[in-house]
Formats: structure tokens, sequence, C-alpha cells
């Protein structure tokens, strides 16, 4: 029973390096980019104001809890991991070390489903994204806005994300692709804290002061921490993320008459909605 609690998996002086758990948070965090799709798909969810709230935050507590537990075991079973033959397989070789070869295959079959699972809805949340904002008219709403007349779904979208997706997968590594989605996330993770930050702990009229200290502190704490990581990201990643982001302000610049005019719902809004 004591070979089940060990400080290792969490500290080893001899391994500890501040700037590596940055670096593996940012990638860590890439495993999380999912549970915020489920607000994606709101409009077809019954009592969204309380069923999402649930599923994304539910999805987020549950994935950290079981995640953390299945690293902390396989660091118990496999300790030192400089001695994997390929980092790539380094979960279902841990498997192979405790259950042999009927764990391992069974292990690399639930990874492919999983991986069929997360291919099929990570497309869905994307496409769902792209159809709000082309039906709030912030990209053209004539392609992104569309939707199946049959099916209702946002098809063109779903295409457009399938093609690009296969595209990558040809051209740039996990790293890359990696980093890059972390730019924006990690990027947007800032602007909600920061929004946060401004809306409850700066606009808002508070009673008590330790309402005030919460609803500014923890949005503050958010944005550097979220802030420390974006700024370790590699430098390819905030050179295309730096530039996707300036094409984002032109095409939103050029649609709002340099941010003079807002930007005016077409007609078919009430009709797609």
């Amino acid at each position: 029973m004591a070979g089940l609690f060990s400080t290792r998996p969490f500290y080893n002086p001899e391994t500890f390096s501040v700037r590596k758990i940055g670096a593996a948070t940012s990638f860590a965090a890439l495993t999380y980019l999912g549970f915020d799709a489920v607000t994606t798909l709101a409009e077809e969810v019954e009592n969204p104001r309380r069923n999402v709230l649930l599923a994304s935050v539910g999805v987020c507590l549950f994935t950290g809890f079981f995640g953390g537990l299945l690293v902390y075991l396989g660091q118990l079973v496999w300790p030192n991991y400089m001695s994997f033959q390929n980092v790539d397989t380094a979960f279902i070789d841990v498997t192979g070390r405790i259950g042999g070869i009927p764990l391992l295959e069974a292990t690399a079959i639930m990874l492919v489903v999983a991986n069929i699972g997360a291919g099929l809805t990570a497309p869905v949340g994307a496409a769902r994204l792209l159809f709000g904002m082309g039906r709030e008219n912030v990209i053209p709403e004539k392609i992104f806005g569309r939707l199946h007349p049959v099916h209702k779904t946002p098809d063109v979208n779903v295409i457009l994300i399938g093609v690009l997706a296969y595209l990558g997968a040809q051209f740039m590594s996990y790293e890359l692709t990696a980093e890059i989605l972390n730019f924006g996330a990690f990027l947007g993770f800032m602007c909600v804290n920061l929004a946060a930050f401004w809306k409850f702990g700066v606009q808002q009229s508070h009673r008590h002061w330790e309402s005030v200290l919460v609803d500014s502190a923890v949005p503050l704490l958010g944005f550097l921490f979220c802030a420390a990581i974006w700024w370790g990201l590699a430098m390819p990643a905030k050179i295309t993320g730096s530039i996707w982001l300036l094409a984002g302000v032109v095409v939103i610049g050029i649609r709002s008459n340099w941010f003079r005019e807002p930007l005016h719902l077409p007609d078919s809004h009430s009709r797609n909605r």
C-alpha cells in the first residue's frame, strides 16, 4: 500500500525544472481546449444556461482528476521516463508493464477509439464556432453562416476544417501545431480574465471588501498564469499566431469601416437562427 503514495511524481529534485514544467503545461493545456467546445452546442441543448455550465465544468474536472491520477500512477510504475524507447507510446508501454500484452492491446484499441471520437467532435465544435461568427457577420456570412438545407448543419465549415486538418497533418508536427493552438487559446484565456476583472472588479459596485478582493485577485492571477505559459511558447508559434491575429484584426477592421461602425447583421440572420 505504501508504494501507491509518493511525492516524487510531483517533485524530483534531480530532474525538476520550472522551464520544462512551463513548456509541458502548455501542451497539457491542449487536452483541456475541448471542454469549452461544449459551449458551441448551446443552441441544441435543453436548458443551456444550466446544462452547458455543468457539462463544460464537469468535463474539465473529470479530465483533470482522472488524467492526473493516470499520470501519477504511471510515474510510480515507470519512474525513469528517459528509458522509454518511444515517448509517443509511453502510456501504452506503462500499461504493458502493469497488465502484460492483453492490457497493452486493450489500451491501444481504446486509444484508437478515443482518437476517432476526438477527431469527430473537434471539427463539430470548430464548425459551430465558425458558423456563429459567420451568422454575426464577423466573417463572410454567405460562406461560414450557411446551413445545409436538409440536415441544418454548417456543412461548408465541416468540409473546410476537414481539408485544412488533413493538409496540416501532412506538413506540420504535433509540437508546432499544439503551440500555435495554444498561442490563440492562452491569448483568449488572458482576455477572458481581463474582461472578468474589468466587469466584476472595476465596474460592478461591491458592498464588502472581500468580494472586491476575490473578483479582482482571481482574474488577475488567472491572467498572470496564462501569460506566463503564453510567453514561454516557441518563437515560430508566436510568429505564426501573431500573423493570424493581425489578419483577423484587418478583416474585422475592413468589415467595420476600421472600427468606426458596428458589424451589421445580414437579413438572413433570423432565418439561420
